[in-house]
C-alpha cells in the first residue's frame, strides 16, 4: 500500500494563522524583515520574491536591499552593522550565495542574534542544543513541524539524518535528540549509509543530490522527510522539474508516510522565516521595555569560576 503523503502547505497555513493573531495582539508598527542580496544570483532573487509574497500575505513589511558583488567583505560588514543599529528593522536574512571574496559565516555572524531571522548566527545555532526553537534555522524547524504533524512517536524512535549541514542536518539532529529520538547523522564519510537508513523509523534526507536514497534503502513503514530540492530534466517531457533527494515513486511504496517535493518542506521553511521574524520582534520589544541588553545577558550567563559542574547523559 502506498505511503500517506504529508504536505507542508496545510501545516504552514495553521502556523501562518497563528502568526496573524500574534501580530494583531502585538499592535504597533508591523515587523520589518530585510533581505540582503549581494550580486544577482537567480536562485536567491527567486527566493526573495517568495519571501516578499509570504510577508505581504501575513502582514510583515519586507524590503530587499541589493548590493554590488564588487563590494569588499568589510563594506558588507558595515552595511550589516547599519541594519543592526536601525531600530525599524526587526529581522535580517542574508541571501545565499555571496561573492567569493566574502566569507558567508563572517557575514552571518555579524548579524545581531536578536535580529537573525534565518537562525544561523552561532548564538542561535547553539540554542538548538537546548531544544530551543525560537530563532534556529528555518528548515530545521520545518522538518520538526512535519515530524510532529505526522503523529509518529518521536521518543525512543530510531532517527537518521542524512546530511550534516549547519542549517539543516546538524540542528535537525539536535532537535530530534531533544525529543529523545535515538539519532544518527550520516555524511560524506559514512561508510555504509543504507545500513543506517534501513533501520530508521524517522528518516530525514537533506543533501541536495537527486536520487540519493532509493526505495530499497528505506525501512518499511518509516516516516521519510525529503528536504532536497534538485532541478532535473524530465526524460519524458524534456522539461525541467523539481525533485528531492529520495526516489519518490519507489519510496512511497515502502514508507508509511512521506513528504513530496515540491510541497513538503518548502512551504514550511518560508513560514518559519516569518515566525522567526515575529518572535525576533517580540524579543526586541520586550528588551526595549525592560532595558535588558545583549551585553547584560551575556554577563549574567558567563560560567562562574570554581563552581560545581553537573554531568548528565
Amino acid at each position: 500500500m502506498s505511503a500517506k503523503i504529508l504536505k507542508g502547505g496545510p501545516i504552514a497555513d495553521r502556523i501562518n494563522a497563528d502568526l496573524k493573531g500574534r501580530l494583531e495582539q502585538m499592535g504597533g508598527e508591523p515587523p520589518k524583515l530585510v533581505a540582503v542580496l549581494v550580486g544577482d544570483n537567480p536562485g536567491a532573487r527567486a527566493y526573495a520574491k517568495t519571501q516578499a509574497k509570504a510577508c505581504e500575505e501575513t502582514g510583515i513589511t519586507y524590503e530587499l536591499r541589493e548590493f554590488s558583488e564588487e563590494l569588499s567583505e568589510m563594506e558588507m560588514l558595515e552595511a550589516i552593522e547599519q541594519l543592526n543599529e536601525d531600530e525599524s528593522v526587526n529581522g535580517i536574512i542574508l541571501l545565499m550565495p555571496v561573492p567569493e571574496q566574502m566569507d558567508a559565516r563572517e557575514l552571518q555572524s555579524a548579524i545581531d542574534p536578536i535580529k537573525d531571522a534565518d537562525g544561523v548566527h552561532p548564538a542561535n545555532l547553539g540554542s538548538a542544543v537546548q531544544g530551543d526553537r525560537t530563532l534556529v534555522p528555518c528548515t530545521a524547524q520545518a522538518v520538526m513541524a512535519l515530524v510532529e504533524a505526522s503523529g509518529v512517536d518521536i521518543e525512543g524512535a530510531e532517527a537518521v539524518v542524512v546530511g550534516h549541514s549547519e542549517i539543516v542536518g546538524k540542528p535537525t539532529a539536535l532537535l530530534l535528540l531533544d525529543k529523545f529520538a535515538s539519532t544518527t547523522v550520516c555524511h560524506i564519510a559514512t561508510k555504509d549509509v543504507p545500513f543506517h537508513t534501513r533501520r530508521a523509523d524517522i528518516l530525514v534526507v537533506a543533501v541536495g543530490k537527486a536520487g540519493l536514497i532509493s526505495g530499497e534503502q528505506i525501512k518499511p513503514g518509516a516516516l521519510v522527510i525529503d528536504v532536497g530540492m534538485n532541478r532535473v530534466k524530465d526524460p519524458e517531457t524534456g522539461k525541467s522539474k523539481m525533485v528531492g533527494d529520495v526516489v519518490f515513486e519507489e519510496a512511497k511504496e515502502v514508507a508509511g508516510i512521506i513528504t513530496p517535493v515540491p510541497g513538503g518542506v518548502g512551504p514550511l521553511t518560508v513560514v518559519m522565516l516569518l515566525k522567526n521574524t515575529v518572535e525576533a520582534t517580540e524579543l526586541q520589544r520586550t528588551r526595549k521595555l525592560t532595558g535588558i541588553t545583549m551585553e547584560s545577558v551575556a554577563a549574567r550567563t558567563q560560567p562562574a569560576t570554581g563552581g560545581q559542574h553537573a554531568a548528565g547523559t
